[in-house]
């Protein structure tokens, strides 16, 4: 059974109505069995990864970047599993006060240089999150579930 690894820092109310609205995309019983594991970021690390078959990320944007949660989480995994998973799908949904700009811009590359494989549009808000940003994670995280397929 492929296996969707969800990595997340959830901070606030609207990060977890995201995860939340995620979780429950990555497990519409439509897509078949996909085996969802939730990690947050700050306990996540290279076993993950290296068992898992994809990804979803979740970060707040803090002061024009990711959280640090999720860049500790990089910090460890990045070169332990450089080569381990190129081509995995990954998705990314980020909440931010005012501008999650530079978050999307740094995660995008980092799993770019995983050589990991957008496969939708992340998701990015601003404000208080409504019906239509949860629509959007829960398609995000079918999305990548479904590429696991």
């Amino acid at each position: 059974m492929p296996r969707l690894l969800v990595v997340h820092h959830t901070t606030s109310p609207a990060l977890q109505a995201m995860l939340e609205a995620a979780l429950a995309g990555a497990r519409d019983p439509e897509l078949g069995d996909v085996e969802v594991v939730v990690a947050p970021a700050l306990a996540a690390g290279v076993p993950d990864v290296l068992a898992a078959d994809g990804f979803l990320l979740g970060t707040p944007a803090n002061i024009g970047y990711m959280s640090g949660a999720l860049k500790h989480f990089f910090d460890q995994v990045y070169y332990p599993c450089l080569q381990a998973k190129r081509g995995a799908p990954v998705g990314l949904y980020v909440h931010g006060s005012s501008d999650t700009t530079g978050a999307l811009r740094a995660v995008a590359s980092i799993t770019a240089g995983l050589g990991w494989a957008e496969v939708s549009k992340p998701v990015s808000a601003t404000g208080p999150v409504g019906a239509d940003v949860e629509r959007q994670c829960y398609e995000l995280a079918a999305t990548v579930a479904a590429n696991l397929l």
